[in-house]
């Protein structure tokens, strides 16, 4: 198992370079910065704009920055000016993402680090929560709609599947907040509040806080639950048609030892895969969610990010990404291999 872990990690770094190369050419071209940000202030003239095209290092070759980002550029030297007068070098120090230094904001100057550190607790604080709900509510009902299939009751939450899942987040997100804040508010009922983590003068104290995570986590639970509830429906009942199954009836096991060791295990097998997929981009946020209810996230930092063409940021959060996939599919693969004992002894045989 040792040697698997240490292949799929060796595998991983051409993956990561493909993908960072890719990322980068993108983020590059989704806009000028130095344009984007001087639009709402005094054109610069060509002198000025050149200074700061230099102490960006935008001047350079697009393949240069990419050098430049990735294994850094130690003690550079620019002359702004280009009358090789000394007062007017400017020296900096770039480290490059593989020791560590994911660059420099371009619009506020902070280390990328920094903005990703104060977003991403934000964003774990909306997401973890929201995905154990979605996760509990899919695996009850999935289960409850296998075990009851073709009845009332399957019906209905079939029904409550599809009207859900075919609905888009922002038209969700949208009709909750008329109806329980404005709505509520209009007709005196208790109502709940629509931006921010916490109102302007109010106390940061946990009760304050989950008002406000009320209605994100709500839009996104009620979504992403009832398409995950189809899966876990359709994989219970392949499993309960398994020839092992119907074994273990036979055998005489009672049905709840049958259902709880048979079929369960093996019907969160497909689940395992899905659930790999989806926990790295937890780390993204919710854009959409984020953005309507002005949640201080991961996703709300990408849409300013995008607004400011601040690529520095964007492969920030893109990398960051792209790891935490690597990192949990390993992690997926070593759970299957755990579940089953015939994924082990193929991982055992490479």
């Amino acid at each position: 198992m040792g040697r698997y872990v240490l292949q799929r990690l060796l595998l991983a770094i051409p993956q990561l370079g493909i993908v960072s190369v890719i990322l980068f050419v993108i983020m590059n071209n989704i806009g000028d910065p130095l344009a984007i940000q001087m639009s709402s202030q005094r054109p610069p003239t060509g002198a000025e704009l050149q200074v700061m095209r230099r102490r960006m290092g935008l001047d350079k070759p697009i393949y240069l920055q990419y050098v430049y980002w990735l294994i850094g550029n130690d003690w550079t030297t620019v002359d702004v000016n280009g009358n090789g007068d000394p007062s007017t070098f400017i020296q900096g120090q770039r480290k490059g993402i593989l020791r560590g230094d994911l660059g420099t904001s371009l619009t506020t100057h902070q280390p990328t680090q920094q903005r990703i550190a104060e977003r991403l607790p934000n964003t774990l604080l909306l997401m973890l929560p929201t995905y154990a709900i979605i996760l509990i509510l899919a695996f009850a009902l999935g289960t409850f709609s296998a075990l009851h299939k073709y009845s009332a009751w399957d019906n209905a939450l079939t029904s409550w599947a599809f009207i859900f899942y075919s609905m888009p987040v922002f038209f969700v997100s949208l009709a909750m907040i008329y109806i329980f804040s404005t709505a509520f508010h209009r007709w005196g009922l208790p109502y709940t509040p629509i931006a921010g983590m916490f109102e302007v003068g109010e106390e940061h104290t946990l009760p304050n806080l989950l008002r406000h995570m009320l209605l994100p986590v709500a839009s996104l639970a009620i979504i992403s639950a009832a398409g995950l509830n189809r899966y876990v429906r359709s994989s219970v009942l392949e499993v309960m048609n398994r020839d092992y199954v119907r074994t273990a009836r036979a055998k005489g096991l009672r049905e709840r030892y049958v259902f709880g060791i048979h079929v369960l295990k093996n019907a969160a097998l497909p689940l395992i895969t899905i659930v790999g997929l989806d926990l790295p981009f937890l780390l993204g946020g919710a854009v959409v969610t984020e953005r309507i209810f002005a949640w201080p996230g991961m996703g709300q930092l990408f849409i300013e990010s995008i607004g400011t063409a601040d690529y520095p940021v964007l492969m920030g959060i893109l990398m960051l990404i792209a790891v935490a996939v690597v990192v949990f599919q390993l992690l997926t693969d070593l759970t299957y291999s755990a579940l089953d004992p015939r994924v082990r002894l193929a991982g055992a045989r490479g």
